[in-house]
């Protein structure tokens, strides 16, 4: 029975010791489970923040462009001040690339400022006439006369009356436009019919000086297609006197015709000399409101130094002052240890005194 009992325990004993092993393992699974759990949400929690910093550069990039957008719109009086506030705040923030976008972004002229007020307060007509443009370019492309025609009769027109809302526009900001700024405005307005480059400029609404349009642009009628080449007509005999009128005539439509280029190119030499000057004039607009800016912050600071200076100067004196009463402290201290000194050393001369004379009298 013993033996019997014996076994029975070993038996139980192994069966025990195997639970533990499979509790054990249990735990490790559950552990190693837990593990890569907490690895996948380490994971996710990298991604969502991968996906934020993602977010944030985005909204940062947008942000900027929003800025720039608001720049173009400020009237050119307040442009430079506003500008430089605007690249100081993404300084501050941190946003060192977005500060020098910022403060890249140069004073656009009177004209140039109502052309972009125009694009961005009537949406729907900008969006009109940059169709209209195409229309033109590609009746021009195919020598669509018919089409140049009636199109060019509704370009003078939406010209016309877009560079009056555009005046309309700049006089409700505060700022009316002259003969010539209206004059550039439609300038810039032929430009964006005429041109590709040009409409998607003042599409995006930050035109920093007025467009000019091209030479070459339709006049409204195309040129008829060459018609096809028949049989030549025997040539009739010319007399000497014919002959001369003829080479006459020639002569001079081909003086008329190089005086008109000659003209043209002049007219463009001046026109783009014209853009050069204002953009100049502009430039030297935002410099000189530059320069007074750093005229009033270096005269802030002049002032700021001059006080810290007098401060500087109050403060010595109140040192020299202090050093004085400490030396007079010092002298009456060692006066006084001296009298101390004296006192004591009296003091014990006379005690010796007393002690030699026996004591009191009686």
């Amino acid at each position: 029975m013993q033996r019997k009992g014996g076994r029975n325990g070993r038996k139980g004993g192994r069966d025990a010791g195997a639970a533990d092993q499979a509790d054990q393992a249990d735990q490790a699974d559950q552990g190693e489970q837990i593990d890569q759990g907490e690895q996948a949400d380490q994971a996710d929690q990298a991604d969502q923040g991968e996906q934020i910093d993602q977010g944030e550069q985005v909204d940062q990039g947008e942000q900027v462009e929003q800025v720039l957008d608001e720049l173009y719109l400020t009237p050119p009086p307040a442009f430079v001040a506003h500008r430089e506030e605007r690249a100081a705040a993404s300084r501050t923030a941190g946003r060192k690339e977005d500060a020098r976008r910022i403060h890249a972004a140069r004073r656009p002229t009177l004209a140039a400022w109502a052309a972009n007020l125009l694009a961005r307060s009537r949406p729907e007509e900008t969006r009109r006439f940059l169709a209209l443009g195409q229309a033109l370019r590609e009746a021009h492309r195919t020598l669509d006369a018919d089409g140049l025609k009636e199109l060019s009769a509704q370009r003078r027109r939406i010209v016309a009356a877009l560079s009056r809302h555009a005046a309309q526009l700049a006089d409700e900001a505060g700022h009316r436009l002259s003969q010539a700024a209206q004059r550039e405005v439609e300038s810039t307005l032929r430009a964006v019919l005429a041109d590709s480059d040009a409409a998607g400029q003042w599409a995006g609404a930050r035109l920093e000086v007025s467009l000019t349009p091209p030479s070459a642009f339709p006049s409204g009628t195309a040129a008829a297609p060459p018609a096809r080449p028949g049989p030549e007509p025997a040539p009739r005999p010319k007399s000497s006197r014919a002959a001369s009128g003829t080479r006459a005539k020639d002569e001079l439509a081909e003086r008329r015709r190089r005086r008109r280029e000659e003209r043209e190119r002049a007219e463009q030499e001046a026109e783009r000399a014209r853009q050069r000057l204002r953009a100049a004039r502009a430039e030297q607009a935002d410099a000189e409101t530059s320069l007074h800016a750093a005229d009033d912050r270096l005269a802030g600071a002049q002032a700021a130094l001059d006080a810290a200076e007098e401060r500087l100067r109050a403060a010595h004196e109140d040192l020299d002052r202090a050093a004085r009463d400490r030396r007079e402290a010092e002298e009456r201290d060692r006066a006084a240890a001296h009298a101390v000194t004296e006192a004591e050393r009296e003091a014990r001369a006379s005690a010796r005194r007393v002690d030699r004379s026996g004591g009191p009298v009686r």
